[in-house]
């Protein structure tokens, strides 16, 4: 039915339906494909005596080593411990049995009884003295390997159980069952905590720690109560700190919803001191929220209890919302948070004072200088002020676990596998990955102190620079900005794309080496110095193009002039010339079109300059006679006019007199009113 390896030995366990669990020492097989092992020859009689066995080896590699009988139907499943002598079997007569084994021998140490069906698998927990089982009879049960106890059943309606697995490093366990399989754990890995100024509180090993984190000294303060024997205890859930009276609140799921009130040493001497006798008491959270007083949720009853030092309840409030949780707040308030919103109640008036919307608020974080909270949900986080006004909400894919606050003003938060940060107007992004899940309870500078599943405080460097960039940003801070950017090595394309996006294409320049971007950002934030040098270096006629449009926008005409001639837009600059005043260039442009044999170039250039004479030629060479003799004549080229018509041969008998009744008025090209081909147009220059 089953066979597993020994995780180091190399012993393998069987389970079968004979009703034994044999033990089978497979060191000669190890010996036989070991590099340079001689092939050994089959022993006749050694066959006869191991009968199928060694015809499957050919040689007797394989031998029982211990045969274990007590279960009385046949056996289903069987394992070893991760690190003790132990095995692990469970069977069709519905009994966990225990078994220890050394060199010569192996026996029955315990029998777990109370499955009602037949057991299908079992495993020791690979971190707790645990035991988990599954069977037919639809429940997973957690037994204690020390006491031989149940502690927990977890029972599902319809599914029958089969196999059950435990993650390699995680606190997870896989149970198959008739429609498929669960994934889950037993406990909450997240220790409680609470942090006061440069110290940390934690719960580990059933004790209240202190963590400096100046000097990273560690030591255990105080011992916490244990279950009693045969009993499951979880662990504390939350830790509220009383700084004034060093007193220490601890809430567990024990009871339905518990809390236990300690005393902690006035004088802490780094040695474990006597917790006394805590103070316990019923509720589904607890916070302090004075000097000498502390809140407590009776969720049953929807009512909030304030009690003193001495556990005695000095007032009731009853509430008139549905609280699933209550908080700590500033002053005398609390955080109540419902189902769908989160409200600040003032415990001394019974009021609500503010209310804001957010579902199922997990956790709440609030900023050093109680001015910024962070409301915690599974998928979301919501940064509002101390009033509950929101500044903004971020929303996460995967499952959020922990945040706190920079010194800054910026939340830094974990997910099950980032570090990331949140700034108060909605800029959010990652900051670093992660290979196991953290909780953060400080920030301070490029140090994220935080704790693991384990309860062991670790310190992992971050760079802050990008969120102290993008907040300098958002606070106007340029002074800061200008500092980030000489000593920082802030780079990439994510940078670049948010200042663009969020209308800084000129810090942007700082950080872009590509001369197509940095001309496209130079021309954003009309930089035409940097846009007219990328260009120079890019010298294609499509950049010239848009370089000219904008230049041409702005008023800079030594620019538009530049990139006209790199693209060899004669007409436009003849344009230019002509609306600035610039008759010398436009003159100079004239005899360019000559030389290029352009008709309509020295056309266009001639009405500018108000040249009749080259007109009248331009009219005459491109075979325009009529308006050729037309032109001179109009304009008194009395001589011009006659040998145009003597060239086309023209009778004058043929000539219609058009003159008009009144005088004409010829036509004169503009004057530009001002004159200033050197000058770019004047510009008003405004701060952002």
């Amino acid at each position: 039915m089953c066979a597993q390896f020994h995780p180091t030995d190399d012993l393998v366990v069987s389970a079968c339906l004979d009703q034994t669990v044999r033990v089978w020492d497979i060191s000669g097989l190890r010996r036989k494909n070991a590099a340079g092992a001689q092939q050994t020859i089959p022993d006749p009689m050694s066959s006869q005596r191991m009968g199928s066995q060694n015809d499957f080896f050919n040689v007797t590699d394989v031998v029982v080593k211990f045969v274990l009988e007590g279960h009385t139907r046949g056996v289903n499943w069987a394992t070893f411990h991760p690190t003790m002598p132990l095995i692990l079997s469970c069977g069709d007569d519905r009994q966990v049995k225990i078994w220890r084994m050394n060199d010569s021998r192996a026996w029955e140490v315990d029998t777990c009884r109370g499955h009602y069906n037949n057991v299908n698998s079992a495993l020791f927990h690979p971190k707790r003295e645990f035991i988990l089982s599954d069977s037919e009879d639809k429940t997973i049960r957690v037994w204690d390997t020390t006491r031989r106890t149940l502690l927990q059943t977890f029972r599902r309606d319809q599914d029958r159980f089969w196999c059950l697995n435990a993650h390699p490093e995680l606190n997870l366990f896989a149970a198959g069952h008739d429609n498929g399989l669960i994934v889950f754990k037993l406990e909450r890995e997240r220790p409680a905590a609470a942090i006061h100024q440069n110290t940390l509180l934690y719960v580990k090993d059933a004790q209240i720690r202190l963590h400096d984190f100046a000097s990273t000294n560690d030591a255990p303060m105080i011992p916490i109560r244990t279950a009693p024997a045969g009993q499951y205890l979880p662990p504390p859930r939350a830790m509220s700190f009383n700084p004034a009276e060093k007193a220490v609140l601890l809430t567990s799921d024990a009871e339905g919803g518990s809390y236990e009130l300690y005393s902690l040493p006035r004088q802490f001497s780094g040695q474990v001191s006597d917790a006394g006798q805590a103070r316990r008491g019923t509720g589904s959270c607890a916070i302090w929220t004075g000097r000498n007083r502390f809140a407590v949720l009776d969720k049953a009853a929807q009512q909030v209890l304030i009690k003193d030092l001495s556990n005695q309840t000095t007032k009731t409030i009853k509430l008139q919302m549905a609280v699933e949780a209550i908080f700590n707040a500033p002053g005398s308030q609390i955080l109540l948070a419902t189902a769908t919103s989160v409200v600040l109640f003032d415990v001394q008036t019974r009021q609500a004072v503010a209310e804001i919307n957010a579902a199922t608020v997990k956790y709440v974080a609030w900023s050093t200088d109680m001015s910024s909270v962070a409301l915690l949900s599974k998928h979301s986080i919501i940064l509002a002020s101390k009033q509950l006004e929101q500044l903004c909400q971020v929303h996460e894919t995967i499952r959020i676990k922990s945040a706190a606050w920079d010194e800054s003003g910026v939340l830094v938060y974990t997910t099950l596998n980032h570090i990331k940060f949140a700034l108060p107007k909605g800029d959010s992004g990652i900051i670093r990955t992660i290979d196991n899940p953290v909780y953060v309870v400080r920030v301070q500078g490029g140090n994220v102190h935080c704790l693991d599943r384990g309860g062991t405080v670790n310190v992992i460097k971050i760079d802050p620079t990008e969120y102290r960039f993008k907040l300098a940003l958002q606070n106007r801070n340029y002074e800061e900005v200008v500092s980030i950017i000489r000593n920082s090595n802030l780079v990439g394309q994510s940078i670049i794309a948010y200042l663009q996006k969020n209308g800084y294409p000129e810090i942007a320049l700082h950080f872009v080496r590509d001369d197509t971007a940095r001309f496209e950002l130079a021309l954003e934030c009309g930089n035409m110095d940097i846009a007219l040098e990328t260009a120079k270096a890019i010298d294609k006629p499509a950049y010239w193009e848009k370089f000219s449009q904008e230049a041409l926008r702005r008023g800079h005409i030594h620019m538009v002039e530049l990139a006209y001639q790199r693209t060899k837009a004669y007409d436009k600059l003849s344009f230019l010339y002509s609306i600035t005043g610039n008759t010398e260039k436009l003159a100079k442009m004239q005899k360019i079109s000559i030389m290029r044999n352009d008709l309509q170039a020295r056309l266009q250039d001639s009405l500018f300059l108000g040249d009749v004479e080259d007109r009248v030629r331009v009219l005459h060479e491109a075979g325009q006679h009529s308006l050729a003799y037309l032109t001179a004549k109009t304009h008194g080229l009395e001589s011009e006019a006659e040998s145009i018509r003597a060239a086309a041969g023209i009778q004058e008998a043929d000539i219609v007199n058009s003159a008009p009744a009144e005088t004409p008025v010829l036509l004169r090209p503009s004057i530009a009113i001002i004159r200033s081909p050197e000058l770019d147009w004047p510009q008003l220059h405004v701060s952002k």
